[in-house]
């Protein structure tokens, strides 16, 4: 129904922003690509209006990649919107999809509200939407960013620091110390 948004931010809440598009002011809930929008500043958003029996609420994405993953994640029964959202709040959907490419149900439990049967069935159910069949790939350089994630969160960063400091490393960098010793450096900055 309403697929994008342009307008001013006019407000900023911990999980939503207020846009006004025309005089008229959008609440919507955004994601973690979304959050460094400022009071003020244009911004350019892909929605997905969500009805609820005694609410309709918007979900904002800079990226349209992001909106068909949000997509695909709530077309399974048991995903919400929020929980749909909280997986990328933490986790780019590049790394979510590596995760259900590889199987890697435990990658995906680390996200709030979904537990270990609701991982499997993510898994099971998109492996083959998205087109990754019984076929397996990058599998050992996704084992490289979970072993980094818990090595970082070992040493005492929270679950969104590690994840936010993992996102930050230059595709470039190869190998588990190389990338882990940027990961510690992109946190100095």
């Amino acid at each position: 129904m309403i697929g994008h948004l342009e307008g001013k931010v006019i407000f900023k809440g911990e999980r939503h922003v207020v846009l006004d598009v025309g005089g008229v002011g959008y609440k919507i809930f955004v994601s973690a690509s979304s959050k460094n929008l400022s009071i003020g500043e244009n911004a350019k958003l892909w929605t997905r209006l969500h009805v609820k029996e005694e609410a309709l609420e918007l979900y904002g994405f800079s990226h349209q990649a992001e909106l068909e993953f949000f997509e695909m994640l709530i077309s399974i029964s048991g995903i919400g919107p929020r929980s749909a959202l909280g997986a990328l709040a933490l986790a780019p959907v590049d790394s979510l999809k590596r995760a259900i490419s590889s199987g890697d149900t435990s990658y995906l439990t680390k996200i709030s509200g979904i537990g270990r049967k609701t991982a499997e069935k993510i898994v099971l159910e998109l492996k083959d939407k998205m087109g990754f069949g019984k076929v397996s790939f990058g599998g050992e350089e996704f084992k490289e960013d979970t072993d980094i994630l818990d090595a970082l969160i070992a040493l005492g960063y929270s679950q969104r620091e590690s994840r936010e400091m993992l996102q930050k490393i230059p595709s470039n960098i190869r190998g588990r110390e190389k990338r882990l010793k940027e990961a510690l450096k992109t946190r100095e900055k």
